[in-house]
């Protein structure tokens, strides 16, 4: 039971910060498929600070604006290269689910991939102890780790070069 309440107590007084990324090779496509989770909230204070602009994620007063904000600020804080060629993200959109905003984004046709590599600073400008789940899925493959601020960089190897 005091192990319940200190778990209570602790998130209570100390917030955790974390972001899920998924990036799946889509085989029918042939494209790497990328979905962010992101709180809204701590999504909404980094955007303002960025780009000096008041931020509503939830209710939009312009979709638009919104959408180009969030694509440029992911961006800039999130690469992926397959088998050392830098990819292109193209954004298709956000959507809210509970607490969190759902970004999603897409790139042109690859190949099988052998080796991904990921920077994902999301929010570490904002959180000293920002973490960024990753999953990366490949050819039926999933791998997983943790970015914990200042570490922003993993490379996935799922076969030889």
């Amino acid at each position: 039971m005091l192990q319940c309440i200190l778990f209570f107590w602790l998130n209570i007084f100390h917030p955790f910060y974390v972001s899920v990324t998924e990036v799946a090779h889509n085989k029918s496509t042939g494209t790497l498929q990328v979905s962010i989770r992101i709180f809204f909230d701590d999504f909404e204070k980094a955007l303002e600070k960025k780009y000096n602009t008041k931020v509503n994620i939830l209710k939009p007063s312009d979709r638009k604006q919104v959408d180009a904000l969030i694509a440029s600020y992911i961006k800039e804080h999130f690469k992926l290269n397959a088998d050392r060629k830098v990819l292109t993200l193209k954004y298709q959109g956000y959507e809210i689910e509970e607490d969190a905003a759902w970004c999603y984004f897409e790139t042109d046709k690859v190949s099988a991939i052998k080796e991904l590599g990921i920077k994902n600073d999301i929010l570490f400008e904002q959180h000293n102890s920002q973490s960024n789940m990753i999953h990366a899925i490949e050819n039926g493959i999933r791998k997983s780790t943790k970015l914990d601020n200042p570490k922003s960089e993993v490379v996935f190897v799922f076969g030889t070069l």
